[in-house]
């Protein structure tokens, strides 16, 4: 029975090399504890851009700029294997790892920043990466929009496992075109918290007869540090809780078994029993007997999103 660790701590916010070494430690210290899958919150390297729901849209453009260039200059390249911290630290502890980033296409030149969650392989290896679809409002500001090609359960030795970031949650489709493909585990890295948001897990957690997991990001403006351009004007306050986190892991059927993890810094342990999936979908299999294939067709397209193609 595979233990999940969910580390809701908060990231070295623009600083990726540092942000990868407490997130080796952490993985060290859950390896410790037993886990077998570790979780990390949404775009936990370099940090979740927490300032685009405070600046404004004219006034602010130059600081924007600002913030945006430290961004950029320390997103992930997973081409450049910026990640090779991580994906040794999983390998070293034979450790699941599902994390959210900001991820640099150096590919097409490396001008958009996506949203991205990876899977990491217990021998270390890259089992999937998936961009976000749809970033939510000021967040289009920041990443692009991702394609479907992640859009994928992938096996590992604690089960099949799918990611979806934040409100993609919300999008029923996308919930459905990971249920159609055997996942047993759904993680989803989120900037949501709160009462609705542990509601949706539990709701996926019944619709999907499926294990869900959701890592937070919690973090006080004192996490932020001050050479964070904009940081004495846009977070004032050191006690503020900008984000409370919320990490929780609900059973299949919609029981809340770990959590939630409300304004803390800290790692949720839970046990994960696969064998309750199939005991879930006796009676409700959205994708099996549950299904009418007659009268409902999705389609999903799968194929890599090009602007030009050369021949």
């Amino acid at each position: 029975m595979p233990r999940v660790a969910v580390i809701q701590r908060p990231p070295v916010f623009l600083d990726r090399a540092a942000t990868l070494e407490n997130a080796v430690a952490s993985l060290a210290e859950a390896a410790a504890n037993g886990a077998r899958l570790a979780v990390f919150p949404e775009a936990l390297v370099p940090g979740y851009p927490a300032w685009m729901w405070r600046l404004r849209p004219g006034p602010d453009m130059a600081l924007t700029e600002r913030l945006h260039a430290r961004l950029r200059a320390n997103s992930v390249s997973l081409a450049a294997d910026d990640l090779a911290p991580l994906r040794e630290a999983a390998r070293r502890h034979e450790l699941v790892v599902v994390c959210g980033l900001h991820e640099r296409d150096d590919e097409r030149g490396g001008g958009t920043l996506y949203n991205s969650v990876v899977t990491i392989g217990a021998d270390g290896a890259l089992l999937n990466r998936h961009r976000k679809l749809m970033p939510t409002n000021p967040e289009r500001m920041v990443w692009g929009c991702g394609d479907a090609t992640g859009l994928k359960a992938v096996a590992t030795p604690c089960g099949r496992i799918g990611a979806l970031i934040c409100w993609e949650s919300y999008m029923p489709l996308a919930r459905y075109a990971l249920y159609a493909q055997g996942l047993e585990i759904y993680v989803t890295p989120t900037y949501d918290s709160g009462e609705r948001t542990v509601a949706t897990m539990q709701h996926i957690a019944r619709e999907g007869g499926c294990w869900v997991v959701s890592c937070g990001c919690a973090f006080q403006a004192r996490d932020i540090p001050d050479a964070v351009p904009g940081k004495s004007e846009l977070f004032r306050n050191p006690d503020e809780w900008i984000n409370a986190g919320d990490s929780v892991v609900v059973a299949p059927g919609g029981k809340v078994v770990a959590g939630p993890l409300h304004e803390e810094r800290a790692i949720l342990y839970a046990e994960i029993d696969l064998e309750r999936v199939g005991m879930a979908r006796r009676s409700l299999d959205v994708v099996g007997h549950y299904a009418r294939p007659d009268l409902f067709d999705l389609r999903v397209n799968v194929r890599t999103q090009s602007v030009v193609e050369l021949r």
